[in-house]
């Protein structure tokens, strides 16, 4: 297999975690970044106790200035980003008629904005290079939409949109972009929900348990291989049958 630099967004979350370990444990060379330093230094610490070494960089996915800064860090230091991985994502949730602005533009600038915000400065270079994996880590509520979640999915499917525009600018320069739509995943998150709340939610779930992230992660490992060059603009959603669209 030949060994890619890859970057993670958020790579330091549940989903985040579980994609750093599938792709360098394929052998490629994972960075994430990172905004609370003493944190990230325990999560790099347990993830080099499993034999994962990550390349951590600071930088905030909201911020152009930060992700340009960002991208030139670890290129510096790992080479040429030729995969991406955009999975950073937070959640203001509140019905609309009470969300603020800041609920607003929080979510969309982290979860939406962060994508040309991150990708913007490696197109170029994976142009150049007429080589290139990028992938979407969305939501199934941007596909469904959710109660209180008027900004969360109206970021997550907005990043399909950046998707299929992408994809159809870079195919010929061998660049692909996708995205994974999870649905419920039993992340620290989720499971810290009430037990009583996670078996309502379990129950609408056909499949009859909540994902697992390594579940999201084979998918990412998938779509980011040499082989799977003739797979773009598409969307995977991974939700255990509880949305099925086409």
């Amino acid at each position: 297999m030949t060994q890619r630099t890859a970057l993670v967004t958020g790579g330091t979350g549940g989903i985040g975690s579980a994609i750093v370990r599938y792709l360098a444990r394929q052998g490629h060379r994972v960075a994430t970044n990172y905004r609370n330093a003493d944190k990230a230094e325990a999560w790099r610490k347990a993830m080099a106790a499993e034999g994962i070494e990550v390349c951590m960089v600071s930088g905030d996915v909201s911020d152009p200035a930060s992700c340009t800064a960002l991208i030139r860090a670890i290129e510096a230091e790992c080479g040429p980003v030729e995969i991406l991985v955009n999975n950073a994502g937070i959640t203001r949730d509140t019905t609309f008629h009470k969300m603020s602005y800041e609920q607003w533009t929080d979510v969309v600038n982290t979860n939406l904005n962060a994508c040309f915000n991150v990708t913007r400065p490696v197109i170029e270079g994976m142009r150049a290079r007429k080589w290139g994996r990028i992938v979407q880590i969305s939501s199934i509520n941007g596909q469904k939409g959710q109660y209180g979640q008027a900004n969360y999915a109206a970021a997550k499917a907005g990043m399909h949109g950046f998707t299929i525009s992408l994809a159809q600018e870079n195919a010929k320069f061998g660049i692909t972009v996708n995205t994974v739509s999870p649905g419920y995943v039993a992340t620290d998150m989720v499971m810290a929900v009430p037990e009583e709340v996670r078996a309502k939610i379990e129950a609408q779930i056909p499949v009859g348990r909540l994902g697992k992230p390594e579940e999201i992660a084979h998918a990412v490992a998938f779509l980011t291989g040499e082989e799977t060059g003739w797979m773009t603009g598409a969307n995977l959603a991974i939700n255990g049958g509880q949305y099925m669209g086409w």
